[in-house]
């Protein structure tokens, strides 16, 4: 293959991003109700709701413009669906139902209640690195930390947008845990909500480039070789 059809396919390959809402102590548990996740006995849930504003609702909007997938760990995507099908006072329940939505569970089994929902069957990273690299759109994990813990340990993310809420909360569930991967990342974009919510969006540093880099020259030495 041509080198330039590789930095094309490149290009055109899904992205992994995750969209988290998080506390200054980088809790992500529980953000939109009480009873949401109570494990290890978590009694802040829905710390998030106070702070919603225009703004932030622009930025979710914006990214459900573009069109992307939802990937979902278990726990999550059973949430969502006791939940916001249900709902019919927001815009987002409509976009919610017709997304594409995928679901990492060895768990789960098909056919799964929501519509518009598929399976990832066998292990979760590698069924995510295949979907990553035969769509062309964005996959957008929603929650799922465990989901996401699993991703970031084999560096499959290629996005973290993260809403930053001013709130200490001590405890619960975070986002980036006690002997957690290494990440380098850069800083691309930030906005401020009107609550005071920093909605920051980061990228690996370098890692797109490696892979061009790296396929790219495997791509002239099998050339080389006419494979």
């Amino acid at each position: 293959m041509p080198v330039a059809d590789i930095k094309t396919k490149e290009l055109q390959m899904g992205r992994v991003i995750a969209f988290t809402s998080l506390t200054l102590d980088g809790v992500m548990q529980a953000p939109g109700r009480p009873d949401e996740d109570r494990r290890d006995g978590f009694e802040h849930g829905g710390w998030a709701l106070v702070y919603a504003d225009p703004v932030q609702g622009r930025v979710v909007g914006e990214r459900m413009a573009t069109g992307p997938a939802l990937l979902f760990g278990r726990r999550t995507y059973e949430d969502f669906y006791a939940v916001w099908p249900n709902r019919t006072d927001n815009p987002f329940t409509d976009v919610l139902n017709n997304t594409q939505k995928y679901v990492a569970s060895t768990t789960l089994r098909e056919p799964l209640p929501w519509r518009n929902s598929t399976l990832l069957k066998g292990d979760a990273t590698e069924a995510v690195a295949r979907l990553k690299a035969q769509l062309d759109k964005d996959l957008v994990v929603l929650g799922s930390g465990v989901l996401l813990h699993s991703l970031m340990r084999h560096n499959i993310i290629d996005e973290y947008v993260l809403q930053i809420h001013p709130l200490v909360l001590g405890s619960g569930r975070r986002l980036f845990t006690e002997g957690g991967t290494f990440a380098n990342l850069r800083l691309i974009d930030t906005k401020t909500t009107t609550t005071g919510v920093v909605i920051a969006t980061y990228q690996p540093k370098g890692r797109t480039a490696a892979m061009v880099a790296d396929r790219s020259g495997k791509a002239a030495v099998n050339e080389r070789h006419g494979t």
